[in-house]
């Protein structure tokens, strides 16, 4: 179980510095990049770069709302 747990570690560090590197080249290195070059076609319109982590906290808020509230439910069922 120690291997798995280790290995799904690994999993998500690598999954996360993968996102944060292109990231962090897509917003703050790529506008000084000439629009021309070919390392454009890579990356979505800059627009994305605030749209998408917006909405992705809106839905991570809203996820977290309902569990909160299935669990006060849950444990107001409990009591009475």
């Amino acid at each position: 179980m120690e291997l798995a747990d280790r290995a799904v570690g690994l999993l998500l560090t690598l999954t996360s510095l993968s996102i944060f590197t292109y990231y962090t080249f897509w917003v703050i290195i790529l506008p000084l990049v000439d629009s021309d070059h070919f390392v454009h076609k890579y990356f979505l319109p800059q627009e994305y770069a605030i749209l998408i982590p917006v909405y992705a906290g809106v839905a991570l808020i809203c996820l977290l709302s309902v569990f909160i509230g299935y669990v006060m439910l849950k444990s107001m069922k409990k009591k009475a």
